[in-house]
C-alpha cells in the first residue's frame, strides 16, 4: 500500500487554500437579474428606479448589482466605496458616459474621448470661482428683463415660473445675448421641445432613438436650432469687453481641435447640462423656502436690509451683497442635498474591491448621492430641510460638507456648479425683493422615475405672487 508523502499533502492543502481564498476574494456583490436574458431586471427597475434601489438596499445591503438591458450596474449607496469610486485608477468617468453622450447628442465616441478633457478644462475655467464676477451683472440684467414680463400679480405653476426665467437667462448668458426667442410662438416651441428632450433624456441615453419618436423629434428640433444660429453665435461678441461666451469659447476650441462639424451637438449638450439640474433645484429651493415661514421671513428681511424697500428702480446684485445673505445659499445647498441625483457613474476597467466584494471589470459602478445624503452620521435628521447645517461648511473657501456628492468629486466635478448657485441666488433675491409670494399647494412629492440628475416634482405646485408697493 502506497502512502502520500506529507510534503505532497502540504502542497495540495496550500493550493486548495489558495483557490478557496481566491474564490472568496472574487465574490461579487449580490446580483439582481431576471428570468429573461439580456433584459434582466430592466422592466421592474425601469418603472421606478429609486424605489427599486431602496428595496434592494433593505434586502441586500449597501452594495449590490442590477442587471438590466445587457448592462451590469453595481450600486454603492453608503460611504463604503467612495474612495474607490473617486480615487481608483481602475474606474473611469469618460468611458462610463461615452455611450449616453453619443445617444443623446450624437457626438461620436472618438471625438468625445479626444476632446472631453480639453473642453472640461475650458468650461471649468470660464465658469470657475475666479470668473464669477463676470456673470453677476449679466445674470441680474437678464433676470430683470424677465421680471418685466411677469406682471404685477398672478398665479402660475412654480415649475413654469422657474422655466420662464431660467430658460432665456441661461441661453442669453452662456450662448449669446438675445439668442433666446422673443416671439410667443417660438418661445412655446422652445419650452415644448426642451422639456420633452429633458424628460426623455434618461431613456434616450439607454434606448435606440427609433423607439422614442417624440423625444427624437425634439432632439432634432434643438439640433436644427443650433445649426441655424451657430454662425451668428460665432461672430457676435460682448460689446463691453469683446470676451467670448462659454459657447463661443467652446466653438473656438472645436475649430482648433477637429474638422468634424459637431458644433450644434456640443451646443445641445451644453444647453442640457446648464438647464436640466438648475431648473429643478430652483423649483425645490423656492418651494422649500415658501413652505417654511420662518426661513421665508428671515430671507425677505435680509434682502430688505441689503437692498432697501422695493421700488421701481432696478437693483444691482454684487458679490458683496451675496455674502451678506448666506441663508439663501444654504437653502440652495440643502435643497440639492435632499433632491440629489440618484447616481453618478464610472466604468470599472479592472476588478476593484469594496468591502468583501469584488466588482468585476466592465461593470458600471454607480455611487448614489441620493442615499449618501441620507446618512445620519454626516447629516443628522437627514430627511429634514435644515439649511442651518451649512454654517459648518467652509463656503468662503468653496468647500462643501463631508459626504456631499451632488456635484460629483475628484477630477470631473460639475464645472458649472458655482455659476448655477449664483444664478439661483440672484433669481431668488429678485423675485422675493419685488414680489410677495406664497404657495397654493402643498409641497409635492419627489418623483422616483429617474436616476439621472436632480429629482423632479410629482404633480403641480402653484405659486401666487403680488408686486410689492
Amino acid at each position: 500500500m502506497e502512502f502520500i508523502s506529507p510534503t505532497v499533502v502540504i502542497i495540495l492543502g496550500c493550493v486548495a487554500l489558495l483557490l478557496f481564498l481566491q474564490r472568496k476574494n472574487l465574490r461579487g456583490p449580490p446580483c439582481i437579474g431576471g428570468w429573461i436574458p439580456w433584459i434582466g431586471a430592466g422592466f421592474e427597475f425601469g418603472k421606478t428606479p429609486l424605489e427599486f434601489i431602496e428595496k434592494a438596499r433593505i434586502k441586500y445591503g449597501p452594495i449590490f448589482t442590477i442587471v438590466a438591458l445587457g448592462t451590469r450596474m453595481t450600486f454603492v449607496t453608503e460611504e463604503e466605496g467612495i474612495n474607490v469610486f473617486l480615487k481608483s485608477k481602475e474606474v473611469n468617468f469618460e468611458l462610463a458616459v461615452q455611450n449616453p453622450v453619443y445617444r443623446t447628442a450624437s457626438i461620436p465616441k472618438n471625438i468625445f474621448l479626444k476632446l472631453h478633457e480639453k473642453l472640461y478644462i475650458m468650461v471649468k475655467g470660464k465658469m470657475g470661482t475666479f470668473n464669477l464676477y463676470r456673470f453677476t451683472g449679466q445674470l441680474t440684467e437678464e433676470l430683470h428683463k424677465q421680471l418685466e414680463n411677469l406682471g404685477p400679480h398672478g398665479t402660475m405653476d412654480l415649475n413654469n415660473l422657474v422655466r420662464h426665467f431660467l430658460y432665456p437667462v441661461t441661453v442669453n448668458v452662456l450662448f449669446k445675448k438675445g439668442l433666446f426667442p422673443t416671439n410667443e410662438r417660438k418661445i412655446r416651441e422652445f419650452h415644448q421641445h426642451f422639456q420633452a428632450y429633458d424628460e426623455g433624456f434618461e431613456y434616450g441615453s439607454q434606448l435606440p432613438e427609433c423607439l422614442l419618436r417624440n423625444w427624437s423629434k425634439s432632439k432634432k428640433w434643438l439640433l436644427a436650432l443650433f445649426e441655424k444660429n451657430i454662425p451668428d453665435i460665432k461672430t457676435c461678441r460682448s460689446a463691453k469687453d469683446n470676451s467670448p461666451t462659454v459657447m463661443q469659447a467652446l466653438l473656438d476650441l472645436l475649430e482648433m481641435e477637429t474638422n468634424e462639424q459637431k458644433s450644434p451637438n456640443y451646443g445641445l449638450l451644453l444647453l442640457w447640462a446648464s438647464l436640466s439640474n438648475a431648473v429643478p433645484v430652483a423649483f425645490w429651493t423656492f418651494a422649500f423656502v415658501l413652505s417654511h415661514p420662518n426661513i421665508h421671513r428671515t430671507i425677505v428681511e435680509g434682502i430688505s436690509s441689503v437692498f432697501g424697500t422695493a421700488g421701481k428702480d432696478k437693483i444691482k446684485v454684487s458679490e458683496d451683497d451675496l455674502k451678506k445673505l448666506p441663508l439663501i445659499k444654504w437653502c440652495i445647498l440643502e435643497t440639492i442635498r435632499l433632491r440629489a441625483p440618484g447616481v453618478i457613474t464610472r466604468k470599472v476597467l479592472k476588478p476593484v474591491k469594496i468591502l468583501n466584494y469584488t466588482v468585476p471589470s466592465g461593470d458600471l459602478l454607480m455611487l448614489s448621492p441620493f442615499w449618501l445624503h441620507r446618512n445620519p452620521k454626516y447629516f443628522p435628521e437627514p430627511d429634514l430641510f435644515k439649511p442651518e447645517r451649512w454654517k459648518k461648511a467652509n463656503l468662503e473657501k468653496h468647500a462643501f460638507l463631508d459626504c456631499f456628492m451632488a456635484f460629483g468629486s475628484g477630477k470631473y466635478q460639475c464645472p458649472g456648479r458655482w455659476l448655477a448657485l449664483l444664478e439661483i441666488q440672484i433669481f431668488i433675491i429678485l423675485i422675493l425683493y419685488y414680489y410677495d409670494c406664497s404657495l397654493l399647494d402643498p409641497l409635492p412629492r419627489q418623483s422616483s422615475l429617474h436616476l439621472v440628475g436632480v429629482q423632479q416634482p410629482e404633480g403641480q405646485c402653484r405659486i401666487q405672487f403680488k408686486q410689492r408697493k
